[in-house]
């Protein structure tokens, strides 16, 4: 049995202060613009909620794209029923039926909005439970804590009946708290702390600094498929494809020593931070988990951000690296990660990097470059700014049979 309807929930922390009414708009325009492949899809506002009303639209691939809303909490597919007591008893039972997992126990909610309905809403609360009881035999009624509450709306025209409840996204809605730029490699980790970026509300535009021809296109296609990979959440997303080539290359010309990555980063961040300035974002994002590798420690962290005067989030500091692999398996983006294609972090390495940098030293040995700054310049004028769109639009990605 197919659905008729979605009852849509926003998530908690949408649902407090005086913000209320901007984080509901903005999930609702995210629900409207995920829903305009299927035109005939409606939409209706009543008592507080949001109705979809599918209209004969596939429930499977709305869902899928409900799953994706940041800010959505959950969502209902709802079967309607005419108000009759037979065929809401029938409804329901079939409601319960088609739960993905069957519960050992449930209970039975009754919202009368009708008051001509011959029946008030404790007496449908046994009536329904009773029926569904004995047409599935091994359930129990439990009303304090039940594997699955079946709902029952008593409406003008129909019933409504739902129980299952699918997580979604949850977070704050897209943009509501700002806009950042994500200093994207292609590892698994900056990805992950895109997404729970996105999931706090910000809208992200993705950097990432290539070293062409040392690295080749495929890192570079390999970045693009991770950013198609978090448009599913953002829709499209801007990114900046920095050449680091001769700022890299200068660098290693003047300095080799165990400094050579704190110098590297500190200028991929001055480089992020311009680009900020261009674009209007507030923040840079960074897939930092403490300890992790030599430019993550404490020490090498608080001298590589002091190149910079924006604030820098960390989504990922005090994860474990297990942690992170599991977000990224959930977001469709650990198999794009581990792909092996190089990217400029991985060249003139030195043999030991320094884990606990001096800043002054750093700062000295910057000051001797004297050519550093119109390089960054450089840099930054010679990006190209690209487009990703989201995959089902896009026929010609890899990934478009997955959505």
């Amino acid at each position: 049995m197919e659905p008729d309807w979605i009852v849509l929930r926003h998530g908690e922390l949408t649902l407090k202060g005086r913000n209320r009414h901007r984080f509901e708009k903005a999930v609702f325009e995210q629900i409207k613009k995920a829903m305009r492949p299927f035109p005939e899809v409606r939409f209706n506002r009543e008592f507080g909620r949001v109705y979809i009303v599918l209209g004969g639209a596939p429930y499977a691939l709305i869902a899928e794209k409900l799953k994706n809303i940041l800010g959505l909490g959950s969502f209902s597919p709802v079967y309607t029923a005419p108000l009759e007591l037979e065929a809401i008893q029938a409804t329901a039972l079939q409601a319960m039926q088609a739960l993905v997992e069957a519960p050992g126990t449930f209970k039975v909610t009754v919202r009368r909005v009708n008051k001509s309905f011959p029946h008030d809403s404790q007496q449908m609360n046994k009536l329904v439970g009773g029926f569904v009881l004995r047409g599935m035999p091994g359930l129990k009624v439990d009303v304090q804590q039940p594997d699955a509450e079946l709902r029952v709306e008593l409406r003008e025209e129909h019933a409504l009946i739902y129980s299952e409840v699918v997580e979604g996204a949850g977070g704050f809605p897209l943009g509501t708290n700002g806009k950042a730029m994500l200093m994207l490699s292609g590892g698994i980790d900056s990805p992950v702390a895109g997404f729970l970026a996105l999931r706090q509300g910000l809208q992200i535009e993705a950097v990432h600094f290539h070293s062409f021809p040392y690295t080749s296109e495929r890192s570079q296609q390999k970045v693009r498929d991770l950013v198609r990979q978090l448009t599913e959440y953002a829709g499209d997303i801007k990114l900046h494809m920095v050449p680091f080539t001769n700022v890299q290359t200068r660098i290693h010309e003047t300095y080799r020593d165990n400094l050579l990555i704190t110098i590297l980063r500190r200028a991929m961040f001055r480089i992020t931070e311009k680009l900020a300035d261009l674009h209007g974002a507030s923040a840079l994002i960074t897939g930092e988990s403490l300890g992790q590798v030599a430019s993550q420690t404490l020490g090498s962290m608080n001298v590589i951000g002091r190149s910079v005067s924006l604030p820098i989030v960390q989504p990922l500091i005090c994860m474990e690296k297990k942690e992170i692999i599991k977000i990224a398996e959930k977001i469709n983006t650990f198999e794009i990660s581990i792909l092996p294609h190089e990217d400029c972090c991985t060249l003139f390495l030195p043999p030991t990097p320094s884990t606990n940098p001096n800043l002054r030293v750093v700062e000295s040995i910057e000051r001797r470059m004297d050519w550093l700054e119109e390089e960054l310049e450089a840099a930054v004028r010679a990006t190209e700014t690209i487009w990703i769109q989201p995959a089902a639009l896009d026929k010609e990605s890899p990934f478009a049979s997955f959505f």
